[in-house]
Formats: C-alpha cells, sequence, structure tokens
C-alpha cells in the first residue's frame, strides 16, 4: 500500500487513516464548544463574550432552540456523529467516511444559516457559534480534501 493512499482511507487493519483521524480530533473540539454551550443554557450562567459582542443576544434569540431544546444539544449529537463517523473511517471503514461526509454537507448547510440568522437577523454574533461554524467548516474542507486527493491520484496511477 503506497503512503497516499493511507491518507485517505486505510485498506489495512494495521494502519490508520490519517485525514479521517484528523477529523475525529476536529470534531472533538466542537463537541466541547457545543457541550459548553449547552451547559452554560441548563445552568443559566452567561457566555462570556470577549472577541465579539452579542452573546446573550444570538444564545437568548427565538433562533437558539428547537422545540425548547437549545441547539446546542443538536450541535453535540452533530459533532458526536461526526467523530464517530471519522473514527470508524480512520480504521478502514470507507462507507463511514462517505456517510461523514453527508454528515458535515448537512452541518454546513445549517451552519450558514445560522450564520445567516446572525448576520442579518440577530444583527449580533456569538464567538462560540462562530467557533462551531469554523469547526464545521474544517471537517467539511477535510472530507473534500479526501475526495480530490484521492481522485487526483487514482488518475494518475
Amino acid at each position: 500500500m503506497s503512503d497516499t493512499s493511507e491518507i485517505y482511507i486505510s485498506q489495512s487493519n494495521n494502519t490508520v487513516a490519517k485525514l479521517p483521524l484528523v477529523a475525529a480530533v476536529v470534531a472533538l473540539a466542537g463537541l466541547a464548544d457545543a457541550i459548553y454551550l449547552t451547559i452554560k443554557h441548563y445552568t443559566g450562567e452567561a457566555v462570556p463574550c470577549s472577541i465579539v459582542e452579542g452573546c446573550e443576544q444570538v444564545l437568548t434569540s427565538s433562533y437558539a432552540e428547537i422545540g425548547g431544546v437549545p441547539l446546542a444539544i443538536f450541535g453535540a449529537a452533530a459533532y458526536f456523529a461526526a467523530f464517530s463517523l471519522a473514527i470508524l473511517a480512520a480504521f478502514g471503514n470507507r462507507l463511514m467516511w462517505s456517510l461523514f461526509g453527508v454528515q458535515v454537507t448537512l452541518m454546513l448547510i445549517f451552519t450558514a444559516w445560522l450564520v445567516y440568522l446572525q448576520a442579518f437577523v440577530i444583527e449580533a454574533f456569538c464567538q462560540f457559534c462562530l467557533l462551531s461554524a469554523f469547526v464545521t467548516t474544517v471537517l467539511f474542507i477535510i472530507f473534500l480534501t479526501s475526495r480530490f486527493s484521492r481522485h487526483r491520484s487514482n488518475q494518475i496511477k
């Protein structure tokens, strides 16, 4: 097996694919962010907003919950699913990497909607929400990188 094929999805049980492993670590950052916001929501504590102003305005808006459930819980579930799929893919399960791609694409679409709401409807930003948007974008870029790099390396062979 060449080193380039290990970057994408490993076919050997003895190696770990690098991009899915990186994606798993990045997903953990998103999971930590979402859990933090969930805890702050349920404890009623204010979220410190040191980089941008508007965290409380965003987090207490009508868009911050669906059916009384904070969006951060949905984010935590999404990041946990992304982490799980990436770990399975890192150990060679190609189907899980494809499902990871679907997962992060859906996450990116929803993230774009949430950033739009912050910018044009709420007119305030939450740094923790923006961190989540950044993490989701990075996960999507990792997935795209694996797809385009694999396509290019297959053409060379």
